[in-house]
């Protein structure tokens, strides 16, 4: 397994991050404890989760199976960067209490030290914003953040699905205040079919020197040789996947990329996430494991060098939006 650093700070990160939000939903916890096992075996030690995973009723459980196995021992919590995030309700299911979700101080105070109870340890390497709040300002984030690195509960803070004017209006508010690191990751959907976080996002993140993670490498299946399973008789598309092979164009595109990869011997998945590990800023695409396979194959892909010749004939495939301002200017 490579390793890089964590955008510009010192932490040292796998070039896979494990994700964990099957953990619960599809995943039970036994087997999320082997994935995890298999992961740590395989060199991977960036894991990421949040605290709304577990979804609805089961709000936490994902957090929670992590937690038990750090409760294991032999020195699981110390091998691994561990990654959650803030901002969903968390409240009891019914209407909504305030003060119950986003980013206020009061809520990430809370949200901090419940996480910290269902991972069973002390401190969150890299705690993450799961989203814009419009609502509240970035000098109460702030403050609020850098109570929670003096008392040693956080480390590191990063954002998932900013737009890249909140990154640059978050890091330079931090600037402003002093004391405070500022942002240092952006979680971000990316993938050879969603390329538009390469305008401004990618952009912004790499002017301020966070590392970009990527998630939905596969873009919900899509990239994941959906119509070669379907012809072999395997699992169907379904989700966002089946509703873009609803369109003639868009099937088209996948099965031109599929017949690439064929050509080549390569396998889709595989190629899709070792596209991103080629692509500037990109620190590393989380990957969401059910199985022992899928974490070979995803490992398998951080191992696999894609030549020139078939990165230009993705870019041909899959053309994305360009830079901006010229994306949408002259």
């Amino acid at each position: 397994m490579k390793y890089t650093q964590l955008g510009r700070t010192g932490l040292k990160v796998s070039r896979l991050v494990l994700g964990t939000m099957n953990f619960g939903p599809q995943t039970d916890e036994a087997a999320g404890h082997a994935i995890m096992d298999a992961a740590l075996d395989a060199g991977i030690n960036f894991f990421d989760t949040a605290n709304v995973y577990g979804w609805g009723e089961n709000k936490g459980r994902t957090e929670s199976i992590i937690g038990n196995w750090f409760a294991k021992g032999e020195g699981r919590r110390d091998k691994v960067v561990l990654a959650t995030k803030v901002y969903g309700n968390m409240g009891a299911d019914g209407p909504a209490w305030p003060n119950h979700d986003k980013l206020s101080a009061v809520n990430i105070r809370r949200a901090v030290d419940a996480s910290l109870k269902r991972l069973q340890t002390d401190h969150i390497d890299v705690y993450q914003f799961h989203h814009v709040d419009r609502d509240t300002p970035f000098d109460e984030i702030w403050q609020a953040i850098d109570v929670l690195v003096q008392q040693g509960k956080i480390l590191y803070v990063g954002s998932s699905n900013f737009p890249g004017y909140k990154i640059a209006q978050a890091n330079e508010i931090a600037a402003r205040r002093g004391g405070t690191i500022g942002l240092v990751s952006e979680q971000c959907l990316y993938n050879l079919a969603e390329r538009r976080a390469e305008m401004e996002v990618i952009p912004a993140a790499q002017e301020y020197g966070l590392g970009v993670i990527p998630w939905s490498p596969l873009h919900g299946g899509l990239l994941g040789g959906v119509l070669k399973k379907e012809v072999q008789g395997g699992r169907r598309a379904s989700g966002r996947a089946a509703d873009a092979l609803g369109d003639p164009a868009t099937r088209a595109q996948i099965q031109s990329y599929e017949d690439l990869l064929d050509k080549h011997g390569v396998e889709p998945g595989e190629a899709a996430l070792a596209w991103l590990l080629t692509r500037p800023g990109v620190t590393g695409p989380i990957v969401g494991p059910r199985t022992a396979e899928q974490l070979a194959s995803a490992v398998r892909a951080s191992e696999l060098d894609l030549s020139e010749d078939l990165l230009a004939a993705l870019d041909e495939i899959f053309p994305g939006p360009g830079p901006s301002p010229e994306a949408f200017a002259w």
